[in-house]
């Protein structure tokens, strides 16, 4: 009789496993009927729809840090970059556990949301950061001297769309998974 439960579930654990692996951009996912691309898609439409998101980080006491930030336009990879104060708490908590999310949402349009956790780097480059300059920085004096770049590497991306049917699990409502 055990051998009979064990292969139950040896099989189960091994296919919950094969879900974290990300399949390629045209295979279905069997848990959530959408292919990567398909979430994907979904995903970049609402990340490139909303100009805030709300960045999370951890401060040294364990507790959640949420503020709103105005990312940089999405470019080809699904990579978030901001631009911050070099003295700001949230460098400090980057530095001190570079591990983050950051949150995508439309609920009042009924798009969805997108949340990202993914792994933050502080970039102290000045170049690069003058090849992101935004035109209101004008009016902060030296405002090359005050900012560094936060680069936001995902690790995992999860997507709700409304307006593309994507929804969480009928049982658990956890929303699809994309594995980076």
């Amino acid at each position: 009789m055990k051998k009979n439960l064990i292969n139950p579930l040896l099989f189960g654990f091994i296919i919950s496993l094969l879900s974290f692996f990300p399949t390629d951009g045209n295979a279905q996912d069997a848990r959530t009927g959408f292919s990567r691309d398909t979430l994907m898609k979904a995903a970049r439409e609402i990340i490139t729809g909303n100009p805030y998101c709300a960045l999370v980080t951890m401060d040294s006491t364990g507790q959640p840090q949420v503020r709103t930030m105005n990312p940089f336009p999405l470019g080809d990879e699904i990579v978030i970059w901001f631009a911050t104060s070099r003295k700001s708490r949230k460098v400090k908590e980057i530095r001190n556990n570079p591990k983050v999310s950051v949150y995508y949402a439309d609920h009042s349009n009924a798009k969805g949301y997108v949340n990202i956790t993914g792994t933050a780097e502080i970039i102290d480059d000045k170049a690069l950061l003058i090849s992101k300059k935004r035109e209101y920085w004008n009016g902060i004096p030296n405002w090359q001297d005050k900012f560094v770049l936060i680069k936001i590497t995902p690790v995992a991306l999860d997507v709700i769309s409304y307006a593309k049917g994507i929804g969480g699990d009928p049982e658990t409502n956890r929303s699809p998974v994309i594995i980076f």
